[in-house]
């Protein structure tokens, strides 16, 4: 994925309210797939209005950076379940649920249980475990009963 994709994403869409949490290509050729899931800054769920403002405006700068040589397909959705964490704001709004965890080593589920400015702190099976926010992508595995 070309980061300046990424980077242009997220340059258009903060202003707007939106936070970039991930842009996947898939495909090749006339088969191109461009999946943007986005997040509002506000925390308050990402509604349909918001879905289709983030695709106007985004294919809008793809048109202007036209960075594929043939037709592509965009879609623009709310992280849905599977939500990736990677800030501390993150784990923080999805503390004491359960996460799936890769890190350089190795993968798990844990519970989040502790958030400081520099690192998270998982429980598993019993045991805690602690990373630096920066070592550690995780994803939910969980679903909070009411939205965070």
């Amino acid at each position: 994925m070309p980061t300046d994709l990424l980077t242009a994403a997220k340059d258009i869409l903060t202003p707007l309210g939106y936070e970039v949490l991930e842009l996947e290509m898939t495909g090749s050729g006339n088969k191109r797939h461009v999946l943007l899931r986005i997040d509002r800054l506000d925390e308050a769920i990402v509604s349909m209005d918001d879905v289709t403002l983030a695709t106007e405006v985004f294919s809008l700068e793809l048109d202007r950076l036209d960075p594929f040589e043939s037709p592509y397909k965009l879609d623009v959705s709310s992280p849905g379940p599977e939500r990736p964490l990677f800030s501390k704001r993150h784990f923080e709004r999805f503390h004491d649920l359960k996460v799936k965890v890769k890190t350089a080593t190795e993968q798990f589920k844990g519970t989040i249980r502790k958030v400081t400015d520099t690192t998270v702190s998982f429980e598993v099976e019993g045991e805690t475990r602690i990373y630096n926010l920066g070592e550690v992508q995780a994803r939910l595995a969980e679903w909070p009963n009411e939205p965070r």
